[in-house]
């Protein structure tokens, strides 16, 4: 089956709906002010700027990619220029060498490792200044996170932790192993969106979201009411 993008201009960033962080990342693309939309089926991905992959279990979104039969059509797509970021699991899934696994997507010339932290329980956050991306310092969500061992030819690195690497990109692929969803932070989202060739409303560096708490995502999932009630 091929895909065809319509319009001249691609215009929204999509988030891949099979499994994972997907509403986190939606709440944050409505407030830098990007046409988004979940991508599941093969039709979804017309007039995609760019793809998010979120975080989640790498080896079910491995799985779901090929029951659903979108694998190619992401392939095909990037192929005529769509934009893909990974946040954690997403990442793996792009990485060119997964230690000890088949490579799913090898998109981006990196070498990852599956729980490089440790367990569930190894979860942290942190902070760090990501030039470029931020002239703040950007919050950093850790939870059960894959680390970049290395990077090869075509590779950029943003952010280098002790011996290891949290964020890189080439020319069309972003990758995080942290995740960006999860705290009010819109600097990453925005700088993907201007990757993909998009506009945001953001101004300056004032990338806080004033707005975000632990609940804004919920309204995206359809129990936005039913968590408010709980929280009376």
């Amino acid at each position: 089956m091929t895909l065809r993008l319509v319009g001249n201009k691609p215009s929204i960033i999509g988030v891949l709906d099979l499994q994972g962080g997907v509403h986190e990342h939606l709440e944050h693309l409505e407030s830098i002010g990007v046409a988004y939309k979940k991508v599941k089926q093969v039709e979804d991905f017309n007039n995609l700027a760019g793809l998010i992959i979120p975080g989640g279990e790498s080896s079910c979104l491995s799985r779901l990619l090929n029951i659903f039969g979108i694998k190619n059509i992401i392939l095909e797509a990037h192929r005529k220029g769509m934009k893909i970021w990974g946040t954690c699991a997403g990442a793996i899934l792009l990485a060119k060498k997964v230690v000890g696994e088949k490579s799913c997507l090898d998109l981006i010339n990196i070498t990852v490792e599956r729980n490089g932290f440790g367990a569930q329980l190894d979860s942290f956050v942190s902070e760090a200044l990501i030039p470029g991306v931020s002239a703040k310092p950007v919050p950093l969500t850790f939870i059960r996170a894959p680390k970049i061992l290395d990077v090869g030819s075509g590779v950029h690195m943003l952010l280098k932790i002790d011996d290891y690497i949290a964020a890189a990109e080439n020319e069309s692929v972003l990758v995080t192993v942290f995740h960006p969803e999860l705290t009010g932070c819109l600097a990453l989202h925005h700088y993907f969106a201007v990757k993909c060739g998009l506009k945001t409303v953001l101004k300056g560096n004032e990338y806080s979201d004033p707005r975000w708490d632990l609940s804004s995502w919920t309204k995206h999932a359809g129990i936005d009411e039913k968590y408010q009630a709980l929280k009376k």
